[in-house]
């Protein structure tokens, strides 16, 4: 891959990311008034966010298992009112005992 192949592609993201936010601005011209529609645009990317990310909580440590066991320690972190970071290094330091279990057995 040569040079001018890398730049192309980075132009070519470069110009898919900026459509993907030009778009809305070309469509809606308007001041939005419908409330479903104004609530499908503020609840969309967090609906998106989530079916990216929570498929992958379960296959990224390669187990199964571990995955469930990080996804339901953050799930009962996170419903206790635990701050974010914490919850987040509840459940690392959960899936790592976990695997650390499942390698000794």
């Amino acid at each position: 891959m040569n040079n001018i192949e890398i730049l192309l592609m980075i132009l070519t993201m470069a110009l898919v990311t900026y459509l993907i936010r030009l778009i809305p601005f070309v469509v809606f011209k308007k001041k939005i008034k419908s409330t479903f529609i104004k609530s499908l645009l503020y609840y969309l990317p967090y609906a998106v966010l989530t079916a990216m990310t929570f498929p992958t909580i379960f296959f990224v440590t390669g187990n199964v298992i571990s995955g469930i066991v990080g996804a339901t320690v953050a799930i009962i972190a996170s419903t206790s009112k635990r701050s974010l970071i914490i919850v987040a290094m509840l459940s690392v330091i959960a899936v790592l005992i976990c695997n650390g279990i499942i390698l000794l057995i």
